[in-house]
């Protein structure tokens, strides 16, 4: 007897959109969802996914409303045809595409949030500049990269893929420095701070000011939190997930490995490419795909 499919969906952060992301979709039935969110948040969502480049792109509230956008878009159109998948995971930003496309948030909410961290994230940025790295090829230990306190882990992508954010000079240091504190490789990352670490303290106040005018409702769905990699079905818990969410690392790996306890089939939704590789090495069994490109 074959068992039962159950899907968990992956919604990805602001560091995999690229320019020109969303013009695929401009003719399907979900673009509507690009107007809704440009009268709501009063960006240009359209421009952000169809002309800006790169430079306009790495603005955090720039990516991030644009991201969480297509990302909804390619969600709305896999429901189309499919059914709903069960457990929802995203990564940093992608957690507000999972609350929105688990039913946790109305899209309306999902934007106006999303809108408000971003604009906050940037102001942090500029308060405070930073960047962002990937280590690769250290097991894990990140004790030597932070001894400094100007470099914090950032996102837990798998034991041996490590994203870090730091100030300016903590991120020059580590990259000339990267083998004698115990990695292969580092790689900068396209961001525009030092996203989950200190440096983002600034942008709580904001954002929980945001979080004041949003309502968290209760779903069947399963989303599991990048604070901790848990659930947490009790929707009063969520705002202030969502606010040690700016200073803490994202759980990656553990939102990962709880979540295909039950998953035996994912879904990366656009902007696709890096979640894919990611979840595969922390669940090789696990049969991973991208929508649109994939089958189901």
């Amino acid at each position: 007897m074959e068992s039962a499919i159950h899907v968990l969906a992956l919604f990805p952060g602001q560091g995999s959109l690229s320019p020109g992301a969303g013009r695929a979709w401009r003719n399907d039935d979900a673009w509507h969802l690009v107007e809704e969110a440009s009268a709501l948040s009063g960006v240009d969502v359209a421009h952000l996914l169809l002309s800006a480049e790169d430079d306009e792109l790495v603005r955090t509230d720039n990516a991030q409303i644009a991201t969480f956008v297509l990302s909804l878009m390619s969600y709305q159109s896999f429901c189309r045809t499919r059914s709903t998948p069960e457990s929802f995971v995203g990564h940093s930003l992608g957690e507000y595409s999972a609350l929105t496309a688990a039913g946790m948030l109305s899209f309306a909410d999902g934007v106006r949030l999303v809108a408000a961290r971003g604009a906050a994230m940037l102001k942090a940025s500029q308060l405070q500049p930073g960047a962002m790295a990937a280590l690769m090829g250290g097991h894990g230990d990140i004790s030597k990269v932070t001894a400094r306190g100007d470099v914090w882990l950032a996102n837990v992508n798998g034991f041996d893929q490590l994203v870090v954010a730091g100030t300016e000079d903590g991120i020059d240091y580590l990259e000339e420095n990267v083998n004698s504190l115990g990695w292969k490789r580092c790689r900068r990352l396209k961001v525009g701070g030092a996203f989950h670490s200190p440096l983002m303290a600034p942008a709580s106040a904001d954002l929980s000011e945001a979080l004041r005018h949003v309502e968290f409702r209760t779903t069947p769905h399963r989303v599991f939190s990048n604070v901790d990699g848990d659930l947490h079905p009790d929707t009063a818990e969520w705002p202030q997930l969502c606010l040690r969410q700016l200073t803490e690392p994202v759980q990656f790996e553990r939102c990962v490995t709880n979540a295909t306890a039950e998953a035996n089939v994912a879904v990366e939704f656009e902007p696709t490419g890096v979640l894919r590789g990611l979840v595969r090495r922390i669940s090789p069994n696990l049969d991973v795909t991208e929508f649109p490109g994939g089958s189901l």
